[in-house]
């Protein structure tokens, strides 16, 4: 890919977190990032060292010593940028690090700006888009599961699907314009049932993308979890049960939750927002209360799930059952917790519980079945096991520009169908494969990347 303008100058950033530490990384990169390191270092010719080395120096400025460094050299084009890049171990102090970078840019560098040196890989050809955007995933990632979507797309997992998708197309797309060259001759070169199956594999390989964006949310931004119930049904002892601590105040007299409590808790690689609401009950005179409990049904609507808490031994099953079907009606997605099982003995009402949906029984107080409930809840959100090496979109803008892609293949299907000439298929296929250039950056613009790559830290 070829560089935009304005790209040829050398860079200079702090790579590591700002403040005190052991060490800071400095990072250069460009066409004089050696000749500056040079003379920072005079004791080193760094010009004439091998590729990924490291070299010990003092670095001066002029007759000023800055610091004793540790030195690691990348020369293009094998480095991650594909430009020379020196980055420079120095103290971890924030003074001798604003030192060596006004030194370099004294020298002939200049400020990186967010994410310029990741866009610059991505210029010079050793990254396509999905994997730069990856970067900022894996920096970002707080959990296994981010960490492991984050990583397959970084190492050209998806990257890989896209590209045997626009390959297969390419193909049939060439055939498709050699048509249009011998077009008074009524000759077709692509077999159209050929085509028309490839289409269908294109589609299911495209929606399977597309679907798994509802998991890459979850993954990415994490599932929140609303807790509902009747007052004193137990919903802040479940809350620190599933904390492992004594987060929420847990009293015997109903209504002692007046507000909303929020905290986060990662169960196998999922991040859950889980929210503690105030009890909910039809009559209260009390002002606070009332507040709380409209707080408490906006959050439950808000919630990818909800927590349906209930006490076995008090809560009528009809009323229960009447829950039920308000939360069909309002599309909400509910797990139902029996509570205080253990005081729970009668078989038949056990029973007779049971044959509620999606019923779980514990004991919050007691600490019964609270991991069961926490498999429960993973279950509910990834509905089946995630692979190691499946592409999962966790990108809004891959999400919309597959969405582009599938409505294309819908299009291309349709004119197949229709019997349309080669001119008119080749407009919806070129259209297919520019929406699977865009994911992967092989069209862009120098907006839509500044765009892309201002959300970046700085140094990376």
């Amino acid at each position: 890919m070829n560089k935009l303008s304005g790209w040829d100058d050398t860079i200079v950033a702090l790579a590591t977190p700002p403040g005190i530490g052991a060490i800071g990384v400095l990072r250069l990169s460009g066409a004089k990032a050696i000749e500056i390191a040079n003379k920072l270092i005079p004791s080193k010719d760094l010009q004439h060292q091998h590729s990924h080395t490291l070299h010990v120096g003092v670095l001066k400025d002029g007759d000023n010593l800055l610091d004793e460094v540790v030195v690691s050299l990348f020369k293009n084009p094998t480095s991650y940028t594909g430009e020379d890049i020196v980055e420079i171990s120095c103290h971890g102090s924030p003074f001798i690090q604003q030192q060596v970078i006004e030194a370099c840019i004294k020298y002939g560098a200049r400020l990186a700006k967010p994410g310029e040196f990741t866009q610059r890989a991505f210029l010079n050809g050793k990254i396509d888009l999905t994997q730069a955007e990856a970067v900022a995933d894996i920096i970002s990632s707080n959990t296994a599961a981010s960490q492991k979507a984050a990583l397959h797309t970084m190492r050209g997992g998806f990257s890989m699907n896209l590209k045997e998708l626009r390959e297969r197309l390419l193909k049939f797309s060439a055939l498709i314009e050699l048509e249009l060259d011998f077009s008074q001759e009524d000759v077709e070169f692509a077999d159209r049932r050929q085509f028309y199956g490839l289409i269908n594999e294109l589609q299911e390989s495209t929606d399977k993308l597309i679907n798994s964006f509802r998991l890459g949310n979850v993954i990415r931004n994490g599932v929140s979890v609303a807790i509902v119930g009747k007052p004193n049904a137990g919903k802040s002892t479940l809350l620190n049960r599933l904390l492992n601590e004594n987060r929420a105040i847990v009293s015997d007299i109903p209504g002692t939750t007046r507000d909303t409590i929020e905290e986060v808790i990662n169960i196998d690689g999922i991040l859950f927002r889980l929210i503690d609401t105030a009890g909910i009950r039809q009559h209260t005179t009390d002002t606070i209360e009332t507040a709380g409990i409209e707080r408490s049904l906006e959050k439950m609507r808000e919630a990818d799930i909800v927590l349906y808490l209930f006490d076995v031994r008090n809560d009528k099953l009809e009323e229960v059952q009447e829950w039920c079907m308000e939360a069909k009606k309002l599309d909400i997605k509910y797990l139902l917790v029996a509570n205080k099982a253990d005081e729970l003995e009668e078989a038949k009402a056990r029973q007779e519980l049971s044959a509620l949906e999606h019923v779980i029984f514990i004991s919050a107080k007691q600490n019964l079945h609270i991991e069961v409930l926490r498999e429960k809840m993973v279950d509910t959100v990834i509905q089946g096991q995630v692979q190691p090496e499946s592409t999962i979109i966790t990108n809004a803008r891959h999400y919309h520009a597959l969405k582009e892609v599938s409505r294309s293949l819908s299009e291309i299907k349709r004119g197949l169908d229709d019997m349309l000439p080669g001119d008119l298929l080749a407009l919806d296929i070129r259209r297919c494969l520019y929406y699977l250039g865009e994911i992967t950056g092989e069209i862009t613009t120098e907006d839509q990347l500044d765009y892309i790559f201002s959300k970046f830290c700085i140094g990376k």
